[in-house]
Protein backbone atom coordinates (compact mmCIF):
# COMPACT_ATOMS: atom_id res chain seq x y z
CA UNK A 1 0.00 0.00 0.00
CA UNK A 2 1.64 3.50 -1.13
CA UNK A 3 1.63 6.29 1.30
CA UNK A 4 -1.83 7.87 -0.19
CA UNK A 5 -4.40 7.69 1.74
CA UNK A 6 -7.37 6.08 0.39
CA UNK A 7 -10.82 8.09 -0.04
CA UNK A 8 -13.07 4.75 0.57
CA UNK A 9 -12.29 0.78 1.37
CA UNK A 10 -12.48 0.20 -2.55
CA UNK A 11 -9.69 2.42 -3.16
CA UNK A 12 -7.54 1.30 0.06
CA UNK A 13 -7.78 -2.80 -1.32
CA UNK A 14 -6.80 -1.50 -4.83
CA UNK A 15 -3.65 -0.34 -3.77
CA UNK A 16 -2.21 -4.07 -2.69
CA UNK A 17 -1.27 -7.13 -5.39
CA UNK A 18 -3.86 -9.10 -6.24
CA UNK A 19 -3.83 -12.17 -4.06
CA UNK A 20 -3.99 -9.43 -0.84
CA UNK A 21 -6.59 -8.07 -2.71
CA UNK A 22 -9.08 -10.98 -3.32
CA UNK A 23 -8.38 -12.09 0.68
CA UNK A 24 -9.48 -8.35 1.92
CA UNK A 25 -12.25 -8.33 0.15
CA UNK A 26 -13.13 -11.41 1.26
CA UNK A 27 -12.19 -9.88 4.80
CA UNK A 28 -14.62 -6.87 4.02
CA UNK A 29 -17.39 -9.21 2.51
CA UNK A 30 -17.62 -11.23 5.69
CA UNK A 31 -17.67 -8.28 7.79
CA UNK A 32 -20.53 -7.11 5.72
CA UNK A 33 -22.43 -9.58 5.58
CA UNK A 34 -22.04 -10.27 10.03
CA UNK A 35 -22.88 -6.56 10.63
CA UNK A 36 -25.64 -5.62 7.21
CA UNK A 37 -26.45 -2.12 9.00
CA UNK A 38 -23.04 -1.22 9.21
CA UNK A 39 -21.73 1.88 7.19
CA UNK A 40 -18.04 1.74 5.78
CA UNK A 41 -15.27 4.32 6.13
CA UNK A 42 -11.71 5.34 5.99
CA UNK A 43 -10.76 5.78 10.10
CA UNK A 44 -6.83 5.80 10.92
CA UNK A 45 -6.20 5.33 6.93
CA UNK A 46 -7.46 1.73 7.13
CA UNK A 47 -10.96 0.14 6.12
CA UNK A 48 -13.41 0.59 8.91
CA UNK A 49 -17.29 -0.52 9.90
CA UNK A 50 -19.55 1.73 11.77
CA UNK A 51 -23.25 0.83 13.85
CA UNK A 52 -24.57 3.50 15.50
CA UNK A 53 -21.51 6.17 15.05
CA UNK A 54 -19.09 3.81 16.75
CA UNK A 55 -16.16 2.11 15.15
CA UNK A 56 -17.16 -1.58 15.19
CA UNK A 57 -14.40 -2.99 13.30
CA UNK A 58 -11.12 -2.18 11.21
CA UNK A 59 -8.76 -4.36 8.85
CA UNK A 60 -5.79 -3.82 7.33
CA UNK A 61 -3.39 -5.46 4.57
CA UNK A 62 -0.23 -6.25 5.18
CA UNK A 63 3.13 -7.90 3.36
CA UNK A 64 2.70 -11.02 5.50
CA UNK A 65 -0.60 -10.61 7.47
CA UNK A 66 -3.96 -8.94 7.70
CA UNK A 67 -4.70 -7.07 10.48
CA UNK A 68 -8.05 -7.03 12.64
CA UNK A 69 -8.94 -4.79 14.85
CA UNK A 70 -11.66 -5.41 16.55
CA UNK A 71 -11.11 -3.48 19.66
CA UNK A 72 -9.95 -4.68 23.13
CA UNK A 73 -13.48 -6.06 24.07
CA UNK A 74 -13.38 -8.50 20.59
CA UNK A 75 -10.46 -9.72 21.35
CA UNK A 76 -11.08 -10.20 25.35
CA UNK A 77 -14.10 -12.10 24.51
CA UNK A 78 -12.06 -14.42 22.05
CA UNK A 79 -9.12 -14.81 23.89
CA UNK A 80 -9.14 -18.64 23.72
CA UNK A 81 -9.73 -19.11 19.57
CA UNK A 82 -6.75 -15.99 18.57
CA UNK A 83 -4.36 -17.58 21.15
CA UNK A 84 -2.76 -19.33 18.05
CA UNK A 85 -2.80 -15.82 16.32
CA UNK A 86 -0.57 -12.87 16.89
CA UNK A 87 -2.44 -10.76 19.16
CA UNK A 88 -1.66 -7.24 20.72
CA UNK A 89 -4.47 -5.01 22.19
CA UNK A 90 -7.21 -4.71 20.63
CA UNK A 91 -5.85 -6.59 17.58
CA UNK A 92 -4.91 -9.61 15.67
CA UNK A 93 -2.46 -10.94 13.17
CA UNK A 94 -3.73 -13.54 10.28
CA UNK A 95 -0.95 -14.43 8.52
CA UNK A 96 -1.19 -14.79 4.64
CA UNK A 97 0.46 -18.19 4.40
CA UNK A 98 -2.55 -19.77 6.30
CA UNK A 99 -6.22 -19.99 5.89
CA UNK A 100 -7.86 -16.86 6.94
CA UNK A 101 -10.82 -17.65 9.52
CA UNK A 102 -13.33 -16.23 7.98
CA UNK A 103 -15.97 -18.08 10.77
CA UNK A 104 -14.05 -16.68 14.05
CA UNK A 105 -14.47 -13.17 11.97
CA UNK A 106 -17.74 -13.58 11.60
CA UNK A 107 -18.15 -14.31 15.37
CA UNK A 108 -16.31 -11.36 16.66
CA UNK A 109 -17.81 -8.76 14.55
CA UNK A 110 -21.39 -9.78 15.43
CA UNK A 111 -19.97 -10.00 18.82
CA UNK A 112 -19.08 -6.57 18.34
CA UNK A 113 -22.23 -5.81 16.49
CA UNK A 114 -24.58 -7.19 19.92
CA UNK A 115 -22.27 -4.81 22.29
CA UNK A 116 -22.28 -1.90 20.39
CA UNK A 117 -25.94 -2.09 19.99
CA UNK A 118 -26.55 -3.30 23.73
CA UNK A 119 -24.40 0.33 24.36
CA UNK A 120 -26.42 2.17 22.37
CA UNK A 121 -29.17 1.08 24.27
CA UNK A 122 -27.78 2.13 27.73
CA UNK A 123 -27.29 5.33 26.07
CA UNK A 124 -30.78 6.03 25.20
CA UNK A 125 -32.17 4.82 28.56
CA UNK A 126 -29.72 7.17 30.21
CA UNK A 127 -30.73 10.29 28.33
CA UNK A 128 -34.45 9.59 28.96
CA UNK A 129 -33.66 9.02 33.22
Amino acid sequence: MDSIKPKDIDEYIAGFPGEVQEILGQVRATIRKAAPDAQETISYAIPTFTLNKSNLVHFAGFKNHIGFYPAPTGSEAFKGELSVYKTGKGSVQFPLNKPIPFDLITKIVEFRVQETLAKAGKKKQTNKA
